[in-house]
């Protein structure tokens, strides 16, 4: 049978945020901008033809992103117990640049801990643990197995037009906490995804002066983390198993980029 034909009728969805200027990121990062550079009418071919384009500036951790393995340091060494000094310069990274990511093509399973309280959007600087991480397996009759992509619903998304709610400023983010990330290590995730900037849970007033979901992740596991996902329309569809295709930007030496998830459901 050809492999086309278990597509046929198959449901594609979106898992990324629009990217436009002015839009809610980390203040740890470089801001986005895109403007117009050439207009239509700038240069006109002698067909009468003509073109636009564009300038897009962005850091590699601004929109629905993927975090590389040398995004994060503790005590000098990224993942690997690799000195973070010896691999960087201005060029980027030597070691652990989000280009070594291997595009994932795989189960993806979201746990709704939304959901389990239910609620459509957790309380701001909610910590989500292996206890709501359970429970939200055992809703959706589903485990998390060696190797998947596991995203983490917190009903975010729907504050994506509140920008200073989003990033915290109005009393912190939700998001899994250490004791969470431990699970999903030992349940030997490949990925981890969720829908707020920082992925992990960002306490009221504390902003981002630690991230110990980060360093668990990335540099103690060797985690990729891949946030401000649009989980909306897939929570709302009460899906939890389905094919995640994940393939961010290759940029060469960099700590991440920016990528556009796609959930593809059974018909």
């Amino acid at each position: 049978m050809s492999l086309w034909r278990h597509f046929d009728g198959a449901k594609v969805v979106d898992l990324a945020q629009p990217m436009r200027t002015g839009m809610p990121q980390s203040p740890n990062h470089p801001r986005f901008r895109m403007v117009i550079e050439r207009r239509h009418g700038d240069m006109v071919r002698e067909d009468g033809g003509s073109a636009a384009n564009e300038v897009i500036l962005t850091g590699g951790h601004v929109g629905t992103h993927v975090d590389a393995l040398g995004h994060v340091s503790q005590d000098g060494y990224v993942y690997g117990e690799v000195e973070a000094a010896g691999i960087q310069s201005h060029h980027g990274l030597s070691q652990y640049g989000i280009e070594t990511f291997a595009p994932y093509v795989g189960r993806g399973v979201l746990l709704d801990v939304a959901a389990v309280h239910g609620v459509d959007v957790l309380p701001p600087g909610y910590e989500v643990t292996p206890d709501d991480l359970e429970a939200a397996q055992r809703r959706a009759d589903v485990r998390v197995e060696r190797g998947d992509a596991v995203l983490i619903g917190t009903g975010w998304s729907r504050e994506w037009d509140r920008p200073t709610r989003f990033v915290g400023d109005e009393g912190g983010v939700p998001g899994p906490g250490p004791d969470a990330a431990r699970w999903l290590v030992d349940h030997g995730v490949a990925v981890a995804g969720g829908e707020t900037i920082a992925f992990e849970r960002i306490a009221p007033g504390r902003g981002h002066s630690t991230l110990p979901v980060h360093r668990i992740l990335l540099v103690e596991a060797g985690v990729h983390i891949v946030e401000t996902m649009r989980l909306t329309e897939l929570l709302g569809l009460g899906v939890a198993e389905f094919l995640l295709v994940l393939n961010p930007l290759p940029v060469v030496g960099a700590t991440g980029a920016p990528v556009r998830p796609l959930a593809v459901l059974a018909a």
